[in-house]
């Protein structure tokens, strides 16, 4: 890991910078929404509207660096990115901000490609699984850190529009200033939906109905807590215990994950997170009580983001896993685009408790449809399954991860299974014959 950061550490030290400025600018747009009287309906539009963007950009990015390169794509969205962090404050009607929105989220995406290229093609088969875990954990950390600065800065003033631009304008600085050349750029073809979902719907299926619970969670918390009546410090804190909840439980649910039959997990896990929903639903206006929900609502559910990925790689061939990372990412991102709209009628019509009401539905549909396809598939056993941990699906962010960052995790889990089927054949070899009778 050492090795790791000291070769890489313009690129994390970059993301670790962006990342703050995303994580406030995300809270602050629930909290000065509501400030400048937009509705709820109105602010999970804007929301949604980020994932509107990061589609695109996960689509477009890679064909505006085949063309023009790596740094100057970089240069380009940094620019777009700290320019519309400015003028939230300026442009104060939420239709202005559902298009800074889009823009926000199509240059992140494309940075996120850039980035996630240049680390991946940095990386070597025995240190991309470490690469990538120091590169999502700079996210993470700077995601909560961001939610320190918020509740340190005045919400109604320009201040913490400012901060966000400055540290997204500096976080470029030291990867463009890297003397690590550019990579070239591939991405495989993705897999279509129709060959996917034969593969594994509960794979699909699953992975679009997280990506409405993981938009709900980002987009919305911090729309739910103003609406709640929480101080600016106690928003803060809520919207942090989200990203810590995933962080403290991403790794022990990826290890029991290969000790037992991963859908059992699956739906365990999604019934367990639509519960604590249940109790953020009646008692969340206590406040350690939605401390503790926010915690376990968050570390529940963001594995599944990991699980699904694997779960659905159970049934691919080797060679269909890099293609299959497309269409992955896309029916999460649907199910992303309309998470927030959907949470934001609900509370439009019985007030913030419908944040924990929808996410609780959500939660429980994913449960009750992977028990349904128990009945329909026989398990593969965990015995059989490719080792989770073999692969830093436990490091992908659901929501910021690129085609890139996915398909390196795909690599990684193409090489385990290859390595796995390869040691067994090598048992089965040198099994001594039975002797003859």
């Amino acid at each position: 890991m050492i090795h790791v950061i000291r070769s890489s550490w313009p690129l994390l030290l970059g993301m670790f910078l962006l990342q703050i400025g995303n994580g406030v600018q995300g809270s602050m747009m629930g909290v000065r929404g509501a400030i400048e009287g937009f509705s709820t309906f109105q602010i999970s539009l804007i929301a949604s509207a980020y994932f509107v963007g990061f589609l695109g950009g996960s689509r477009f990015a890679p064909v505006f660096i085949a063309k023009v390169g790596h740094v100057r794509v970089f240069a380009a969205l940094g620019s777009l990115i700290s320019a519309t962090l400015i003028s939230y404050p300026v442009l104060t009607d939420p239709y202005a901000w559902m298009v800074l929105r889009v823009v926000l989220g199509f240059s992140l995406s494309g940075v996120y490609v850039t980035a996630e290229s240049w680390l991946n093609d940095a990386s070597t088969n025995e240190t991309r699984g470490q690469s990538l875990s120091a590169y999502v954990l700079c996210q993470m950390v700077g995601l909560v850190a961001g939610q320190a600065i918020l509740s340190a800065g005045d919400p109604s003033g320009w201040l913490l529009f400012v901060i966000p631009s400055i540290l997204v304008s500096l976080s470029f600085a030291p990867i463009l200033l890297s003397v690590q050349p550019a990579p070239a750029f591939d991405t495989t073809r993705p897999m279509s939906l129709r060959q996917l979902y034969r593969s594994s719907p509960f794979g699909v299926v699953g992975m679009c109905l997280m990506g409405g619970v993981y938009a709900g969670q980002f987009g919305m918390a911090a729309v739910y807590a103003t609406e709640a009546g929480l101080s600016l410090q106690q928003l803060a804190a809520f919207a942090s215990t989200i990203f810590i909840g995933g962080i403290i439980l991403q790794y022990p649910i990826g290890w029991l994950s290969d000790r037992m039959d991963r859908r059992v997990l699956i739906v365990g896990s999604a019934a367990l997170a639509g519960v604590v929903c249940l109790v953020g639903l009646f008692f969340g206006h206590i406040y350690p009580v939605l401390i503790a929900v926010g915690v376990l609502s968050g570390g529940l559910s963001q594995p599944l983001y990991a699980l699904l990925i694997a779960y659905t790689n159970d049934y691919l061939e080797p060679q269909e896993m890099p293609a299959a990372s497309g269409g992955l990412l896309f029916v999460n991102g649907l199910g992303a685009i309309a998470g927030p709209p959907v949470v934001g009628l609900v509370m439009g019509q019985i007030g913030p408790q419908g944040f924990w009401l929808v996410l609780a539905a959500i939660l429980f549909a994913t449960s009750l449809y992977g028990l349904w396809r128990m009945t329909q598939r026989p398990s593969a056993y965990a015995a059989e399954e490719d080792s989770y941990d073999a692969v830093p699906y436990a490091n992908l962010l659901p929501g910021a991860a690129s085609p890139v960052a996915v398909e390196a995790a795909q690599e990684l889990y193409v090489e385990a299974a290859e390595t796995m089927a390869e040691e067994q054949q090598q048992d089965a070899d040198e099994e001594p014959l039975a002797p003859r009778p």
